[in-house]
């Protein structure tokens, strides 16, 4: 597999919210990695340290990314075409497009895992959770450093590009149907909540259409009110009404 024009990235932030900055950047391509912390425009919260261990004193006297050399690297590599690869690759994205970088195409590994779990039997799809759900073995990988998601995020991507090598034999086709897969929402296969918390939703569609259609609003609801971001629970709850039953793509 020619990985010549993928960046394998990972980003820790000051926290969540739309007014938050990256403070940690890691990346590899073509077989050289890259890290570093910054001094962000925000403060950390105490939420995002408690996860990423990094603190507002480690960055006090760090450079902004605006300015660094890491930046002018990334400027060039995403100028050149190549393909961002990130888990949850979306919240990366717009975390690197608010300093002023913007990948023009993404693979995320995320939608990959959640595409091809075609039965829903991976009860999550967190970066982590899908290491050790996997057993992978991966050195000098601690959870929740930049560098330490992307080395575990290179090797979910190769494993999950052999699974789709299985029916798939243009490496190049690979790619480009990662890319198409990582442009739509992700279709859930389960209900991890509420009433039908486990089943099956096609299986809920045939059964309780009034179900879905309540959900949907409310969903649409939180969506429109800015309360949290449904775009995957308003597609596939979509999808499953406007078909009637649940067809897998």
């Amino acid at each position: 597999m020619d990985k010549s024009n993928l960046i394998f990235l990972d980003t820790e932030t000051t926290g969540l919210g739309q007014e938050d900055r990256l403070c940690q950047v890691a990346y590899k391509f073509q077989g050289n990695e890259a890290e570093g912390i910054f001094k962000p425009e925000v403060p950390i919260s105490v939420e995002a340290m408690s996860i990423s261990h990094i603190t507002n004193k480690m960055v006090a006297d760090k450079k902004s990314f605006s300015g660094s050399e890491m930046f002018r690297d990334l400027e060039k590599i995403f100028a050149d075409q190549n393909i961002l690869v990130a888990h949850n690759a979306g919240f990366d994205a717009e975390m690197l497009k608010r300093e002023g970088l913007e990948p023009k195409q993404m693979i995320d590994t995320f939608k990959i895992a959640a595409h091809l779990d075609e039965t829903g039997e991976i009860p999550k799809y967190n970066l982590q959770y899908l290491r050790y759900y996997f057993d992978f073995e991966i050195e000098n990988a601690p959870a929740h450093d930049a560098m330490g998601d992307v080395r575990v995020l290179e090797v979910l991507f190769d494993f999950y590009f052999d699974k789709m090598k299985e029916k798939i034999d243009d490496e190049r086709k690979i790619i480009e149907e990662m890319v198409k897969i990582s442009e739509l929402p992700v279709l859930i296969k389960k209900f991890n909540f509420g009433k039908y918390n486990g089943r099956i939703i096609a299986e809920v569609a045939q059964e309780d259409e009034g179900y879905l259609k309540w959900l949907l609003g409310e969903k649409i609801k939180e969506q429109d009110g800015g309360v949290r971001d449904n775009s995957d629970w308003i597609f596939t709850l979509s999808k499953y009404l406007n078909e009637g039953k649940a067809t897998l793509f």
